[in-house]
């Protein structure tokens, strides 16, 4: 019988610990700035938070199942939302829908517009959910303009920043190269996608106009990624034409005592085949940091 009861203590210890994470997990809503976000959370509450930022009209369940899991598996408590504007956050018609090809002609010869929100203000809801959750310091991950928001947050708010990850992103310095006459097509057809099958896959093309005028209106942030001050990785695509590597290599120059590594076969992307290793470098700079923090 005592076997039994350990047996059952057992099982119920490693469902706890290792219960899967999966994309269509529950998400919990919460008002944060004024804006109600979506958010749900994998892996043990003792265990060190990651707070991961995805990207330009992404939901979190972009992440996917692999890398979320992998972190929980290897000791992390993983924090996943939704940007405003994306997943089940408050999509902010509200605030109307910018011209974008007018909002990039104004950015690029260096005149001021009004934008609906800002990188900051996508920042802050990071931290606001942080606080929402009593969690005083994360791994703050980013992906493209994920990677943008997390370097906002590493910035800002340092005491908040146990490392810093950024993914296939950018400081916006004019010098860098543009993106492939590919990628701009896309872009420019955005309004002949299929909507309900990119929300499938997580992202919410409603997004583009009011996240990209975002973008737009902070510009060069060279300033403020040079003020980071926490350790930090920065992981690139060799292959990335939407970002192109001298965007990561930039980023990379700016922070001091950071880590730069680029991919094999990886573009604008997290490609299965390199996946694993795009998490092992994360975990190892992960326990690093841990270590020093």
């Amino acid at each position: 019988m005592k076997g039994i009861y350990l047996a059952a203590i057992l099982l119920l210890a490693w469902s706890k610990s290792f219960a899967a994470y999966t994309i269509e997990q529950e998400t919990t809503l919460v008002d944060l700035n004024g804006v109600s976000i979506a958010y749900t959370i994998a892996g043990n509450e003792e265990d060190p938070a990651v707070l991961m930022v995805m990207g330009l009209m992404a939901s979190h369940k972009v992440w996917g199942e692999d890398i979320v899991n992998s972190l929980v598996e290897s000791g992390y408590q993983v924090v996943l939302f939704d940007n405003r504007d994306t997943g089940r956050s408050e999509k902010l018609d509200r605030l109307g829908t910018p011209n974008i090809y007018w909002k990039f002609f104004l950015s690029s010869i260096g005149i001021g517009f009004s934008s609906p929100y800002t990188l900051l203000d996508m920042a802050d809801d990071g931290v606001a959910l942080l606080d929402h959750l009593e969690i005083n310091d994360a791994h703050i991950v980013g992906a493209s303009m994920g990677g943008m928001i997390a370097q906002i947050i590493a910035a800002n708010y340092p005491d908040r920043t146990k490392s810093l990850v950024s993914i296939m992103s950018s400081t916006g310095a004019p010098h860098l190269s543009k993106m492939s006459e590919r990628n701009e097509q896309t872009f420019r057809n955005i309004d002949d996608i299929d909507r309900e099958g990119a929300r499938s896959y997580g992202f919410f093309p409603e997004a583009l106009p009011r996240q990209l005028t975002a973008i737009f209106k902070a510009g060069d942030r060279s300033e403020i990624v040079k003020r980071i001050n926490v350790p930090t990785l920065v992981q690139h695509g060799e292959n990335d034409t939407l970002l192109p590597v001298d965007h990561g290599e930039h980023t990379a120059e700016l922070i001091n005592n950071s880590e730069y590594i680029v991919y094999e076969n990886m573009g604008h992307n997290l490609p299965p085949e390199v996946l694993p290793i795009i998490i092992k470098d994360m975990i190892d700079h992960f326990r690093k940091a841990d270590e020093v923090f």
